[in-house]
């Protein structure tokens, strides 16, 4: 991942982005479901173990599902989960998606 700036009136320059490192993790997954935790974090720019625990709370939220296959897991992604903030809960994590993920279509799942 690429750093992002912005400099604001004072000319400091801060990293921020607009998505938190659990949408980027998503995103990632959605991208390819069955990547490696190590190249999720890769691309996300946060340790493996960021990572781990950010599936974890994914999962645990009903955003996504883990299926061991052989060595590796692969993820299905829940399209109908309501985003958690009530600013957006009137939302589809399903929107999010379409909107950066050029995601497979056998990863998705429609819960209601």
């Amino acid at each position: 991942m690429t750093d992002m700036a912005t400099t604001g009136e004072t000319g400091s320059t801060r990293n921020w982005t607009f998505l938190t490192n659990h949408g980027h993790v998503l995103l990632a997954i959605a991208r390819n479901p069955t990547a490696r935790l190590r190249d999720v974090a890769d691309e996300v720019g946060v340790t493996e173990r960021a990572a781990q625990a950010i599936v974890a709370d994914l999962e645990a939220g009903g955003y996504l599902n883990r299926t061991r296959v052989g060595r590796r897991n692969e993820y299905t992604l829940n399209h109908a989960g309501r985003f958690r903030h009530p600013a957006e809960a009137d939302r589809q994590v399903g929107d999010l998606l379409a909107l950066f993920a050029d995601e497979p279509e056998q990863a998705v799942t429609e819960r209601s």
